[in-house]
């Protein structure tokens, strides 16, 4: 692997310090939001930086569960368990609804119910998160190998049912960490096949041969016949959406993590070395890598997020020499978020990253993200050296 320097030497005692000196502005916000919040779930944020609320199940509602835990492991203040452990209904209710439930569930549930067995050993937060894994394995098409993405909504919008139908997409990766999880409980061998052969299928159809990747691929419905691949929140069905992209490392990381499958690891380090390379002299990426970083489009925080905590996972997974690369792409990566994007410092606003690109074809763009902020809070804890986290 080539050489690059992104530091005027060592992040040694001065970066360490910026990064500690975050996640505890990071805490602290979420302390302040607690009463803000009381039992919602931020979806997107406004124009002023204050969040808009999730309106019932949505797949982003786990991402607050998730800081809190991590605000919990850092602290050990009980307010940010309790305040985590007071959503279950909401996640309950999620179980409960077949329309409710789609590929999304290991977003949902590593985050808020893995995440509290972990943290506190809570039996009934297990028995959840193994009912969400069994309803994920009940969503794989054994004829194309694949997780199905969404869901069609019934007879009354057969256009839905036609887009929906037969889809995979990159961002359902991410979610495999929940079967892993599951397997290692219980040893069923279901949680494990179909996390390996959904990643397989990922492999063969999601990255191209350039080591570019699509957001979603297409199977035909009756047989389970690779298509084609297309966009959804891309620019277009050949370009290379920063955020799908960043999805891929961390997830294809993590199954390497679970598994120890080197085809895991190889993918996840061409991916990265891709990005790193579409990236240029930027490391806040604009949201689709087929359009010009010139300020004309918009950035993506989230994507930048996602890809710092995917690369410094990718740093412990590999020999001193290529992990302290990583390493230092990593810490670029949040050095440049810690530079443009950064609101921990902004006592008016209610999250932590700014300028995140929600869904820009569909006009969501400049905004506050949760999982931006998840992921943000990942990675500053990575790069202090944290290795326990609930994928």
């Amino acid at each position: 692997m080539q050489k690059t320097s992104y530091f005027n030497g060592d992040v040694s005692v001065a970066g360490k310090d910026k990064y500690q000196q975050t996640l505890t502005r990071c805490v602290a916000r979420l302390r302040g939001l607690l009463p803000v919040a009381g039992l919602r779930n931020p979806k997107i944020g406004t124009a002023n930086n204050q969040w808009i609320w999730c309106d019932g199940p949505d797949w982003v509602m786990g991402f607050l569960s998730g800081q809190l835990w991590l605000a919990h492991q850092l602290t050990a203040d009980p307010v940010f368990a309790a305040a985590a452990r007071a959503r279950r209904p909401q996640f309950r209710a999620v179980l409960d609804s077949r329309k409710a439930r789609d590929h999304d569930l290991g977003f949902i549930y590593s985050l808020h119910s893995v995440a509290e067995w972990l943290s506190t050993g809570d039996a009934v937060a297990r028995a959840m998160g193994i009912e969400a894994a069994r309803a994920l394995v009940a969503r794989f098409r054994e004829d194309g190998g694949y997780i199905q993405a969404w869901n069609p909504v019934g007879p009354h919008d057969r256009e839905q049912a036609r887009f929906a139908n037969g889809r995979m997409i990159a961002d359902t990766i991410q979610n495999l960490a929940l079967l892993h999880w599951a397997h290692r409980e219980t040893g069923i061998t279901d949680f494990r096949e179909v996390a390996d052969l959904h990643e397989a299928t990922s492999l063969r159809h999601l990255v191209r041969d350039d080591d570019t990747t699509f957001h979603t691929f297409l199977f035909d419905t009756a047989t389970g016949e690779p298509l084609h691949g297309q966009t959804h929140q891309g620019h277009a069905d050949d370009s290379c959406w920063a955020r799908g992209q960043a999805w891929l490392i961390h997830g294809f990381a993590n199954c390497h993590r679970a598994t120890g499958n080197p085809v895991s690891l190889d993918a996840a380090r061409r991916l990265a070395i891709k990005a790193k390379a579409l990236m240029g002299e930027t490391r806040v990426p604009v949201w689709d890598y087929a359009l010009p970083a010139d300020g004309s489009h918009p950035i993506d925080s989230s994507a930048a997020a996602v890809m710092a905590a995917g690369v410094l996972m990718l740093a412990d997974l590999v020999d001193a020499d290529e992990a302290a690369e990583w390493r230092d792409f990593g810490h670029s990566l949040l050095d440049a978020l810690l530079a443009k994007c950064d609101l921990t410092d902004d006592a008016a606003a209610q999250g932590m990253l700014a300028h995140g690109a929600g869904h820009v074809p569909a006009g969501r763009a400049d905004a506050m993200l949760p999982y931006g902020d998840y992921y943000f809070m990942e990675a500053l804890m990575r790069a202090q050296g944290h290795s326990d986290f609930f994928w």
